[in-house]
């Protein structure tokens, strides 16, 4: 099995990957206990000193002015994990479980929070074992980051809550026995900062980029299928137009089309004009690279930000190590408007793709545009072919549309407004898995589409990449001759899509 080393300033999405959907274990690095045993005895002199210290001998939020005396510390720390785990609606996957626990172990390993690092070390050996907390998904108002979340993740942390364990539901404690992992006995600050910071809207986002990235790739072999299906021209996506204006996104996508189509039969059965006197395609045809484009260009911002999360303290106060000791500083790292607005961003990327693919399969179901048999049947009347397919992706598309609306520009005040100005990151990061979803069904029509479409031209053959989907698609979906449900045929042309197997192609 694969481990990684975790420090809090180096893991990357492909570690992240590999723990969350591939099972691999995480370690903590020895130069990061170092950092969290130096910081851990800047938190325990100050306590000695008898110095208020937020978090570690005061109440919380609007609490903040009560005064915790040194007897009562434990039970504070305690008593916050208990108090908000009050998540509620649907659990997280076992994925993004496992995904918001290596985040938070890895914010922690940074050496900035004034934990121990048995802390780490117990999230690490809960991902070893395959103790998953079970973590309602909704609650948080992404600030003071994901508290409700974080607090059933701490739960379980502690041997309290409820977790999955080897496929069965099951309190946190007995989880936890029967991995071998002893529970937390939280101390001074160590409640607060597994609960303190953005772990659960990084995770959901960071997952959702995953497969977002796939799709962008699969959309540009879709749109090239389609191309052909519908006798476009590849004459737009020339390397001197994207260079007129150089998008990189929008250039990865012409060079994409250019490749896929490259040697393709039927763009040459139509070269001429006596054959094709049409003189220029549709948007959803010509400007597929300005589209997919600035979808590719608005993910790899998402990248961009969600990097910089991935290695970066999220809690509050922070613990600073100095030459004189140390200082402990309040602010406001947990709030997560960055991520919230990066969430959005993506819900607007992961509409307009699956606008455009709408657009392309209508075309080619339209026979007053496609200049094939109406609904890519021979039959048609006898027959609905895609009627209903096209209908099924207009369907999906727009309910897109309704999930991309923002929400990192909502905000309702909490605790005692104290915390007036909160970002709605979970809200944002959560909208975007089942708009993934949404956006492979349709993609994977306008595959099934597509194929159908190269196979009323034939005997002449798309390009000879193009011809690899082709044939990957025909290996789960036969020719349609005759009606019949394509609910099977989507689903799996849907799980080749997030299996990578048509990103696989442009690689």
């Amino acid at each position: 099995m694969k481990r990684i080393q975790i420090n809090g300033n180096n893991l990357t999405f492909e570690e992240l990957y590999e723990v969350a959907l591939r099972g691999a274990e995480a370690a903590l690095d020895p130069e990061a206990q170092k950092r969290m045993r130096a910081s851990r005895l800047v938190i325990e002199l100050l306590l000695a000193s008898n110095k208020t210290i937020y978090g570690v001998n005061t109440g919380f939020g609007e609490l903040a002015e009560v005064r915790i005396t040194q007897d009562q510390i434990r039970q504070l720390q305690l008593n916050l994990a208990r108090s908000h785990a009050c998540g509620v609606g649907a659990p997280l996957s076992e994925v993004e479980t496992r995904a918001m626990t290596l985040l938070r172990a890895n914010t922690l390993a940074k050496g900035l929070s004034g934990v121990r690092p048995v802390v780490v070390e117990t999230l690490c050996a809960m991902l070893k074992q395959g103790v998953h907390p079970l973590i309602p998904s909704q609650g948080s108002v992404g600030a003071s980051g994901d508290l409700a979340p974080l607090a059933h993740l701490a739960q379980v942390a502690i041997g309290e809550g409820e977790a999955i364990y080897k496929g069965e539901r099951m309190p946190g404690g007995e989880a936890m026995r029967r991995a071998g992992i002893q529970p937390l006995t939280l101390e001074a600050k160590e409640g607060l900062s597994l609960l303190n910071g953005t772990q659960g809207m990084l995770a959901l986002a960071a997952l959702a980029l995953h497969e977002a990235e796939i799709l962008v790739d699969t959309a540009d072999v879709a749109a090239a299928l389609s191309l052909d299906a519908l006798r476009g021209s590849p004459a737009a996506f020339d390397e001197r137009i994207a260079a007129a204006r150089p998008f990189v996104g929008s250039s990865t996508t012409a060079k994409n089309l250019v490749r896929l189509n490259e040697g393709s039969e039927i763009r040459e059965s139509h070269r001429s004009a006596e054959r094709d006197p049409r003189v220029q395609d549709a948007y959803s045809l010509r400007c597929t690279p300005q589209v997919h484009g600035a979808v590719r260009d608005a993910l790899a911002h998402v990248r961009a930000m969600l990097a910089v999360e991935l290695n970066s303290a999220t809690d509050n106060p922070l613990v600073f190590v100095d030459a004189h000791g140390g200082e402990v500083l309040i602010g406001g790292n947990f709030h997560g408007q960055p991520l919230a607005m990066a969430a959005d961003h993506m819900a607007v990327a992961i509409a307009a793709l699956g606008g455009i693919s709408e657009r392309r399969i209508e075309h080619m179901t339209n026979p007053h545009t496609s200049l094939l048999p109406p609904f890519l049947t021979p039959q048609a009347g006898l027959n609905s072919g895609f009627m209903i397919a096209q209908v099924a992706a207009a369907a999906l598309a727009s309910e897109n549309k309704a999930l991309a609306a923002p929400r990192s520009v909502d905000s309702i005040p909490t605790s005692g407004d104290q915390e007036d100005y909160v970002s709605m990151g979970m809200s944002a990061a959560r909208r975007l898995q089942p708009m993934l979803e949404n956006l492979r069904n349709i993609v994977a029509i306008e595959l099934l589409a597509a194929c159908q479409g190269i196979d009323l031209l034939a005997p002449l053959r798309t390009g000879a990449l193009a011809h690899k989907a082709y044939a990957l698609v025909r290996g789960v979906s036969k020719k349609v001759d005759e009606d019949r449900s394509f609910a099977e045929d989507i689903e799996k042309v849907g799980k080749m899509i997030s299996a990578g197997e048509f990103q696989a192609i442009l690689r």
